[in-house]
């Protein structure tokens, strides 16, 4: 019978080493809902379609950021 590998804290996978591939999609994450709350916060009268828009973008580009920051690969030694 196989042996079950522990399980990963939330702590111990934000501390881990985070793929170069999910670092890169954490970086356009955090620029696009940089560039989602500049439209949501400017001082002028904009379009009810683009500030709809820019608040499902900043609320889908945190998400990606925060998954991305989580997620950890299998090849490194991570388990104790």
């Amino acid at each position: 019978m196989e042996k079950k590998k522990p399980k990963m804290t939330i702590r111990q996978r934000w501390k881990a080493r985070t793929p170069r591939f999910w670092k890169k999609v954490q970086r356009i994450a955090l620029v696009t809902g940089a560039v989602a709350g500049a439209i949501l916060t400017a001082p002028v009268s904009l379009p009810a379609v683009l500030v709809t828009t820019a608040s499902y973008v900043a609320v889908t580009s945190s998400a990606i950021a925060g998954m991305s920051q989580l997620t950890k690969s299998d090849k490194d030694k991570i388990y104790g």
